[in-house]
């Protein structure tokens, strides 16, 4: 970082903001001893703004990818749809339903 006095800041001062742009900061300095720092502002960006990653995947692969993504269920419509499990084994025989004796039945 250099120090650069008022009256050298004010003839080059075109130069020193490309220096501050180059190194990050520089100083100014008054005959009264007082220093400013001169520093860059980074330019706010969108943060959506980022590189992008390079792939060998086509156009039509990416859309392809995004279909199959959409016809899949998920893992809450799956849940849904799956069919409730029997807590307990199964019985061979008669149903509760049907303990009446044929003959009973009308």
């Amino acid at each position: 970082m250099k120090v650069y006095t008022y009256s050298e800041a004010r003839q080059r001062l075109a130069r020193l903001l490309d220096e501050a742009r180059k190194g990050g900061e520089i100083r100014i300095k008054r005959r009264d001893g007082s220093e400013f720092a001169v520093r860059p502002v980074r330019s706010g960006g969108s943060p959506l703004d980022v590189p992008g990653v390079d792939t060998d995947l086509t156009r039509e692969d990416i859309l392809a990818a995004i279909r199959e993504s959409r016809e899949r269920p998920t893992p809450g419509e799956v849940q849904r749809n799956k069919a409730p499990q029997p807590s307990t084994p199964a019985r061979r025989g008669r149903s509760k339903l049907t303990t009446k004796p044929r003959a009973a039945r009308g």
